[in-house]
């Protein structure tokens, strides 16, 4: 399956009387006609659907320790009005509410109340964090308001049976950190393990899927550090960071687990790490500060496209990419994984709309989510695809493992499951 093509018109407003942090952007999608779809002729709508529009929300963190992700938020609103000014999703164009929750779950849950209980919106779709997303899981679940291609990857929010009404959006971390315990037990059988993670189900999830792909002995034996530190703190993993190295020092690998950090805290650790195997998405501009030379040898897993790679110099989907954002973000960085996933994202919530046809219901949008098949989503690395079911809530489950050289990421050992 792969998008149709696309058109719409764009508009993008502050709304009055809400706090300055909610943005409001409008956009669309050109879609199939009725009978050209198969569609009922019948219209259903649900909260936030006309005619003319779908309102859909997001919280995301502009400021606070995670707001290096805020440009993830602008590129989403930046593929909006492109799409918007192609045409809209079956005619109609999206009213799209992205506020800032600071990465605070308590803000969080304020401005997920806000969306859903006072702009209606048809759906929460690309919020961003395990802890803020948790917090508002019940609610939205107890409410039936779809909780969509979260950017998250943590077990909870892929588990259908609980949680009728919520999706992540990204490799499943369990799944993930599997694929780096293989590759530890193949290239460095004898290390020990030091691992500083995040204290939350991202970081918890990493340490399962590590353990669970060592195997109970094996971990038992490689592991010798485990320090956690809180997601709300900006610096204060620097100390055990250093404290990990310095266990592992010469003999070992450090499995840090943790949301993107500045540039500074990237140094001081790396210069404590021997030997170093990093989960995570890591462009070589934010390696530089910390020195490309001592980043050599990071391990990572990724399942999009990297617009700096060689590798993709002449893919179409790479330069429709590197345009939109000229376009339509010229401040943005191409290169920026955040905007990477932005854009990715992005497409994939408009298939979804659009999948949708006339009956835009929370009902048959979480179906629609449920039942995606071979799905071709743009910057997906070649033979990923998004798959579900309606007890499978996991979009991505194919990666890519890729070393640093010194230059850039090389991939190796081809696509794997998690």
């Amino acid at each position: 399956m792969s998008f149709p093509p696309y058109a719409g018109s764009e508009r993008s407003t502050h709304i009055g009387g809400i706090a300055p942090s909610l943005t409001l952007i409008v956009v669309g999608t050109l879609a199939l006609t009725a009978s050209d779809a198969g569609w009922s002729a019948e219209k259903k709508y649900g909260p936030g659907v006309t005619d003319t529009e779908i309102k859909i929300g997001q919280t995301i963190a502009y400021s606070g320790p995670a707001s290096s992700f805020g440009t993830t938020g602008h590129t989403i609103s930046a593929y909006y009005r492109m799409i918007n000014d192609r045409g809209g999703v079956n005619g109609r164009k999206i009213n799209f509410i992205s506020a800032d929750d600071g990465y605070s779950p308590p803000k969080t849950v304020e401005q997920t109340r806000r969306l859903v209980e006072q702009e209606q919106v048809l759906a929460i779709v690309g919020s961003l964090g395990s802890p803020t997303n948790a917090s508002v899981q019940r609610y939205l679940n107890d409410r039936k308001v779809p909780q969509l291609f979260l950017f998250t990857g943590a077990a909870r929010f892929l588990d259908p049976q609980t949680y009728p009404w919520t999706m992540a959006g990204d490799l499943s971390f369990v799944n993930e950190t599997r694929a780096f315990a293989r590759f530890v037990i193949e290239d460095k059988p004898d290390a020990k393990i030091g691992i500083l993670y995040q204290n939350d189900d991202y970081g918890k999830d990493h340490i399962n899927g590590l353990k669970s792909g060592l195997g109970d002995k094996t971990a038992s034996m490689m592991i010798i550090a485990e320090v956690p530190y809180e997601s709300t703190e900006r610096s204060t993993a620097d100390r055990p960071a250093q404290g990990v190295g310095g266990r592992c020092a010469g003999r070992g690998l450090i499995a840090e687990i943790r949301r993107p950090i500045h540039p500074q805290g990237l140094r001081h650790r790396l210069d404590a790490i021997a030997y170093r195997q990093l989960p995570g998405r890591l462009n070589p501009l934010t390696l530089q500060p910390a020195g490309l030379d001592k980043s050599v040898g990071l391990v990572t897993a990724a399942f999009l496209k990297e617009p700096g790679d060689p590798t993709w110099k002449d893919d179409s989907e790479v330069a429709e990419y590197v345009a939109f954002l000229k376009k339509y973000s010229p401040e943005a960085d191409p290169n920026d994984w955040a905007n990477v996933i932005a854009y990715y994202h992005a497409a994939a919530v408009v298939h979804l709309l659009s999948a949708c046809g006339d009956e835009l219901t929370r009902e048959n949008l979480m179906y629609q989510a449920a039942h995606m098949d071979h799905v071709d989503v743009p910057m997906l690395l070649p033979g990923i695809t998004f798959d579900t079911g309606p007890t499978d809530y996991s979009p991505v489950k194919q990666m890519q493992l890729r070393r640093f050289d010194g230059i850039r990421w090389v991939g190796f050992g081809g696509i794997v499951n998690g």
